[in-house]
């Protein structure tokens, strides 16, 4: 584990705050976008924009502020919120106008000399201590930077469209950057809502590896099948096909850029296709729909397909060009995966890999293969960021695409790192963590739920399945403390109730909003609050059968939260005290039967006023009571997970989970 420079960016602490001032060079399409999410992150912010054409800039305020009005309109911004975005921005065409800035981002044309003048230009006018900085796509650092005289304070941070939205950023690691102003990067764009992913200074970096080449095989394959046919095969893999990203994006320069870039760097078989200089927009079914293939082409067009992205994947892992939980992160956060290529690869297996890898080296003899067996990339953790901090083990949730919400891979990741460690006499503890600063969890993913529908037997074995976890935090002989980073849903929830303790920053809340799904919370939820907080059965009423919040000051007045923290950056050194001071776990968790205050069965809406299901109310509160009489937490449990299978034989749940996967609000007032 990396102690230098923790896994999680949350953790480092910076040798200087957030920027007061930033001047962003060049007003084309991302520049206005990175401007947008900065003041959206700080509002209170100078943004200067930069640019040799004044329509440029002023094309710039109105995309912006087009930003800001589609915002409030979806109730996204408040109307406050979006006057203080469009306040403190300045435009230029004078770069002395970017003299006092903190930060200089420069967005401009993607050309070497170009930028090189630029940088020199703005490291005669800066201050020592400001930091420059690159959205190149493809250059590396050491060529855009190296005739600086300070090329210590600059590096790449190189954004994805759309980039006020899309929260992936590389920054770029190279000889001469300082190693705190990586780090600085990393912590800044974490608690700003990004995610950083720190890649070496190679060609094309890390993601535009896997896309650029992507998109030429794509147009390599149009002697196969045609843009419709490639899209409509690649559908498998990505939620947009190759060609309809292009059109999209207007992609088609970009690639011819970039594969030039590389096939002068690394070799002809990386030429970029001819076609791309005679197409400008390429024939595709719409965005979600697919013309059929015939069998035979789609199998060459899929074989072909992955034999690029895995030939990308083991080249950007073999020459440490990026970490392999960024990659795959990456992968589907910026470039629209459905599933990261290592995950894809381990699904798929060792020899079926080692097959498609294969079939590929045929065509293309060139282009990289693996270094080491296949089953040997697979070693890493996908969801999780794992650091030691003070003989303390913290482990961050990172899906930042789903609010961190709990799934069996990242179940089983965090189950896997306890019992790496629990028996090691140098370890004190664990933390358990969310990645960035809105969620801890918000919640369990449905899962393989929806199929079970029906059944009780295999509803209430997946429920004791789910609760593996929990089931051994109970009797984890290390102390492990919830550190609560922002909200705290459902089975997120449940799993911090779990640990032996928990801190939170004031701004956290928590929810059980399972009752609004037509579902209960079965792995604990109806039963742990109870026998740790009896005093508290009120609040565990209201909030299982509304589903109302509890807000962390809330939770700290009745000893749920064992301490309250102002800034996310005294969380963790909490949560490590905590644990230090929680020497001899177990016990946390009755194993009596507890008394608690008679459950109502009155309520039918929610707290939103959203109509309940009566019969879901009447399985939680039966479960409730019979939970709280059991005569041991173990039997206990079983309560609660019995009580998840009934409701897996409701209408209720039936209508709750169609509504939720077809995102509209159930009719609880016609299933009863």
């Amino acid at each position: 584990m990396r102690k230098e420079s923790y896994n999680n960016p949350a953790l480092i602490r910076p040798l200087r705050g957030v920027p007061a001032s930033v001047a962003i060079i060049g007003a084309g399409t991302i520049g206005p976008d990175i401007g947008y999410y900065l003041k959206s992150a700080l509002p209170d912010l100078k943004l200067v924009l930069i640019d040799i054409d004044e329509k440029a800039l002023e094309k710039a305020l109105e995309r912006m502020a087009g930003y800001t009005k589609k915002g409030v309109a979806m109730g996204k911004i408040s109307d406050a919120a979006a006057l203080k975005i469009k306040e403190n921005v300045v435009t230029s065409t004078d770069y002395a106008a970017l003299a006092d800035c903190d930060w200089v981002l420069e967005a401009a044309t993607e050309n070497l000399a170009l930028k090189k003048e630029i940088f020199s230009r703005v490291e005669s006018l800066i201050r020592p201590e400001a930091l420059i900085t690159s959205n190149t796509s493809s250059l590396p650092a050491d060529r855009l930077f190296s005739h600086l005289a300070h090329p210590e304070r600059a590096t790449v941070t190189h954004f994805f469209a759309p980039a006020f939205k899309n929260p992936a950023v590389e920054v770029i690691e190279w000889d001469k950057a300082d190693p705190a102003l990586i780090d600085y990067l990393r912590w800044f764009f974490n608690a700003t809502g990004k995610v950083p992913l720190v890649t070496a200074d190679a060609v094309c970096f890390m993601l535009d590896r896997v896309f650029d080449n992507w998109c030429n095989e794509a147009a390599l394959l149009l002697e196969v099948g045609s843009a419709a046919e490639i899209d409509s095969v690649a559908g498998e893999f990505v939620h947009a096909g190759p060609f309809f990203v292009l059109n999209l994006a207007n992609g088609n320069p970009i690639i011819v850029e970039t594969n030039t870039l590389q096939m002068k760097e690394e070799g002809e078989h990386y030429r970029p296709a001819s076609i791309f200089g005679s197409v400008n927009k390429w024939l595709t079914a719409p965005l979600g729909k697919s013309v059929e293939v015939p069998a035979e082409k789609a199998a060459v067009i899929r074989d072909r397909l992955l034999g690029i992205l895995f030939s990308q994947t083991v080249d950007i892992l073999d020459r440490l060009i990026g970490d392999a939980s960024d990659l795959d992160l990456g992968c589907c956060v910026a470039l629209g995966f459905k599933n990261g290529p290592i995950e894809l690869m381990r699904a798929m297996g060792e020899k079926e890999v080692s097959r498609v890898l294969a079939a590929f080296a045929a065509h293309k003899p060139d282009m990289p293969m693996p270094k080491k067996p296949i089953a040997d990339y697979f070693n890493y953790y996908r969801y999780l960021l794992v650091s030691e901090v003070d003989n303390t083990v913290v482990i961050t949730m990172r899906r930042p695409e789903a609010m961190n919400a709990l799934h069996d891979d990242m179940t089983d990741e965090i189950l896997r790192v306890i019992t790496r460690h629990e028996n090691d006499p140098a370890i004190k503890g664990f933390v358990i963590t969310g990645y960035g600063t809105q969620a801890f969890c918000a919640g369990a993913d449905i899962g393989r739920f929806p199929t079970m529908l029906g059944n009780k037997e295999q509803s209430v074995e997946y429920a004791r399945a789910c609760s593996r976890l929990l089931v051994h935090l109970d009797r984890c002989r290390k102390p492990v403390v919830a550190a609560l980073n922002g909200l705290a849903l459902g089975g997120g929830l449940e799993l911090a109730m779990r640990c032996h303790g928990m801190v939170a920053v004031q701004g956290a809340w928590m929810q059980l909003p399972e009752i609004t799904l037509g579902i209960v919370p079965g792995i604990g939820a109806m039963v742990v609050p109870y026998r740790r907080w009896p005093k508290a059965s009120e609040i565990f009423h209201n909030m299982l059968l509304t589903a109302e919040k509890l807000r962390a000051g809330k939770a700290h007045e009745i000893g749920m939260v064992d301490e309250l923290v102002k800034e996310q950056s005294q969380l963790i050194p909490a949560a490590i005290k905590l644990v230090e001071r929680t020497a001899v776990p177990g016990g946390h968790i009755s194993e009596a039967p507890v008394e608690i205050p008679e459950i109502e069965t009155i309520f039918t809406t929610s707290v939103t006023g959203q109509v309940l299901s009566r019969q879901i109310v009447g399985i939680i509160a039966k479960a409730v009571k019979a939970a709280a009489a059991a005569p041991s937490f173990a039997k206990a449990l079983e309560v609660g997970y019995d009580a998840f299978g009934e409701s897996a034989l409701t209408g209720a749940a039936n209508e709750g989970i169609a509504a939720f996967l077809g995102r509209r609000v159930p009719e609880f007032d016609k299933t009863g």
